[in-house]
């Protein structure tokens, strides 16, 4: 990976027509309802929150999830669409994986919740979080990350940032903890390290 890029890495506002406010809501093509529920509501605990016809097909249904934070995902789904939990192969343009953050405090709980319904799954340390890998029932790679230092939500932006001119200083080729404790130091942010299992470095084979 080159440093050279002349494309800057900042959390300043860039000089755009607009501003976004946040992710509203992301939509994915499902399967059927009774298969999306059973993951994403009974296994990754995402209350189904609203469901109703899609508005542009009445015939397929729209199931909306609350994914922890008010943020929502949603589905297309239709009853005759059958699962298919084989890995998925995308192109440009096509969703390479969903991530979804928890509390590292509950680590051995999600860890053995997808042991509990069968999803095998690999956890890697990635640096500054720690993710286990699985799949949904429609082959979707499903991260689901950890952070290892707490991060304000309106300064996780302006954190990576720094964390990424200290990586570069650094000359290293990917982000790891000394980096971001350097970073939220600098920033006047606490440190403070959750307690992570110790877990292998590297590639999950996305």
């Amino acid at each position: 990976m080159s440093d050279d890029s002349e494309i800057p890495v900042t959390a300043e506002l860039s000089d755009s027509a607009m501003q976004m406010t946040g992710v509203d809501h992301i939509t994915l093509i499902g399967s059927n309802e009774e298969d999306t529920v059973a993951f994403y509501r009974d296994i990754l605990g995402m209350p189904l929150v609203l469901r109703q016809p899609n508005l542009d097909a009445p015939e397929v249904t729209h199931l909306f999830f609350d994914t922890g934070d008010g943020r929502i995902l949603t589905f297309f789904v239709e009853e005759s669409r059958e699962s298919n939990p084989q890995p998925q192969r995308v192109g440009v343009g096509g969703v390479h994986h969903l991530a979804f953050s928890f509390d590292p405090e509950d680590f051995e709980e999600v860890r053995e919740g997808l042991e509990e319904n069968g999803h095998r799954y690999s956890v890697f340390d990635r640096g500054v979080f720690h993710s286990l890998y699985t799949r949904d029932h429609n082959g979707l790679t499903i991260e689901l990350a950890a952070d290892k230092f707490a991060i304000p939500d309106d300064r996780r932006g302006e954190v990576l940032a720094r964390t990424h001119a200290k990586r570069v200083a650094d000359g290293a080729e990917y982000a790891q903890e000394e980096h971001m404790v350097a970073a939220l130091e600098e920033l006047g942010l606490p440190v403070e390290r959750a307690d992570l299992p110790d877990s292998a470095s590297g590639s999950a084979g996305l």
